[in-house]
């Protein structure tokens, strides 16, 4: 997968990964703070970094609580920033719910000040099976291998994470006992409904014949599902999990080798960055490619397919199947 392409085709990578550190600049700017969840008049404040995840807290804790939601439709997790409100919300919280494992990259310090000062927390991360992947720094050089905290394209690690969070919820002092049974009732509910999910899931792509079971994708999100759904991460435009990396001549030379040698049929950008990068890859190929686009690290608005993670699940399924499977047509 490394063979040289000559002079032409290591000019033509280099030109890319500078169009491609211009357009994670672009990116990071337009990260903007979203607007917190409406209140209701429950007397618990649980705030939650991510939407996903904000998603699975309103699942579960339905009334019994407040549930506020820092990350907006659409955002990426590895960069969006808050306002000094959605702060103090995090410092203010009954509980404060977090994906960790390194994810929130531009919040860590928020997290760090709550720790320090005694607040309450969930951390997704200590309740799954982490895998591993080897890690990128801001710059695409490599660096020591890392946690992946992509967990939740595995929906069976978050029937782990909903499971402990349940119980996490259910124990909250100011929940009165009515409260603590609707928690426990819901969340055991939702897990059941993931596990469904993930049944089906495995049964679609049961379609998809071994040697097509290939992803090429903007960066590493996918590690939990090939695990779970036998596919292969064939390569990642931007090496490692953090979209704040930048791909190397190096590394998109060898991804154009990749795709090109495993004909693979479909490649897929990222509903949360730009696929313009993933749509010069399949040109620079020289094959016949489509680029579909997938809700990999952000729920979408209402309406647009992943409002919730459910839907999220169930549309990515639909779209890698029609990527994928033989006689199948692509979605753009």
């Amino acid at each position: 997968m490394s063979r040289d392409r000559g002079p032409r085709s290591r000019a033509r990578a280099a030109g890319l990964a500078s169009g491609v550190a211009v357009l994670l600049g672009l990116t990071l700017s337009a990260c903007t703070p979203g607007p917190s969840d409406a209140e209701s008049t429950a007397e618990v404040n649980i705030v939650v970094t991510t939407n996903i995840l904000g998603d699975v807290v309103s699942q579960i804790a339905g009334d019994a609580a407040n549930v506020t939601t820092l990350m907006r439709p659409g955002a990426d997790p590895h960069s969006f920033e808050i306002s000094a409100q959605q702060a103090a919300q995090m410092d203010e919280a009954d509980v404060l719910v977090s994906n960790g494992l390194g994810l929130e990259e531009g919040l860590q310090r928020h997290l760090d000040r709550v720790a320090a000062a005694g607040g309450a927390q969930f951390v997704a991360g200590d309740h799954v099976d982490v895998l591993r992947y080897a890690a990128s720094d801001a710059h695409g050089e490599g660096a020591a291998e890392a946690v992946d905290p992509h967990f939740w394209t595995d929906p069976l690690q978050m029937v782990a994470v909903t499971e402990a969070l349940t119980e996490a919820l259910a124990a909250l002092p100011a929940l009165d006992e009515d409260a603590r049974a609707a928690v426990t009732e819901r969340g055991t509910a939702y897990a059941a409904e993931l596990t469904a999910v993930d049944a089906t899931m495995k049964q679609r792509f049961a379609e998809i014949p071994p040697d097509r079971r290939a992803l090429v994708t903007n960066h590493h999100v996918f590690g939990y599902f090939a695990e779970r759904y036998d596919f292969e991460v064939l390569g990642t435009a931007i090496p490692g999990g953090t979209t704040l990396a930048a791909p190397s001549a190096k590394d998109l030379d060898a991804l154009v080798t990749a795709i090109t040698e495993a004909r693979v049929p479909t490649i897929f950008a990222e509903s949360s960055s730009p696929d313009r990068l993933m749509r010069v890859l399949a040109d620079e190929a020289g094959l016949t490619v489509d680029v579909v686009s997938l809700f990999t690290e952000s729920l979408s608005e209402p309406g647009a397919g992943a409002d919730t993670y459910v839907a999220m699940l169930h549309t990515n399924t639909d779209r890698i199947v029609a990527g994928l499977a033989p006689g199948e047509p692509a979605g753009r």
